[in-house]
């Protein structure tokens, strides 16, 4: 080694507190943290010749879902495949189903796992079809509507047509 590993410990302490502004005693405990490491690693170095445990792993900076949905595409959080939309078969590539994706990722429920022009598409074409005047139950709720409206109409007609025949005798 060439430097100390007390050099090592401030440099590593200094570079900490140019990122971060910490307190003297929080400095001197990272300082004191940060050497017990490095005297650790260099005592397993020593005595089997290199590191034999792997370095922790700092968890992975949150992803924002919402740069994955542009205009054109959809990238997958899991594997970076970009696609027009994240299919029922690519997410089981990946053991997962639409709302376990989305669940995992932090996603509103209703977030379609589509490019914004493909889901723009789509609704365009259903406000187009109209498939809720289509549909056998509001068919039937117009059918009504038409018949009690027909029903209605001409009692107002008679009941009118009688006032109006008491009115004139």
């Amino acid at each position: 080694m060439s430097q100390t590993l007390l050099e090592m410990a401030k440099d590593l302490v200094l570079a900490q507190t140019q990122a971060h502004t910490l307190s003297p005693d929080a400095m001197h405990a990272a300082l004191q943290r940060t050497y017990a490491s490095l005297k650790a690693l260099q005592a397993q170095e020593d005595a089997h010749g290199s590191v034999a445990g792997e370095a922790p792993k700092t968890p992975p900076a949150p992803i924002n879902w919402r740069k994955s949905i542009t205009t054109h595409t959809v990238m997958c959080l899991e594997c970076g495949a970009t696609l027009k939309h994240l299919s029922v078969r690519h997410l089981k590539e990946h053991s997962l189903d639409g709302r376990s994706y989305r669940i995992k990722y932090g996603m509103p429920r209703t977030q379609s796992l589509a490019a914004k022009e493909i889901t723009s598409r789509r609704k365009e074409m259903v406000q187009r079809s109209r498939p809720w005047e289509k549909a056998p139950t509001f068919v039937k709720a117009q059918e009504e509507k038409k018949r009690e409206k027909a029903a209605v109409a001409p009692r107002k007609r008679t009941a009118q047509r009688k006032g109006t025949a008491r009115g004139k005798a």
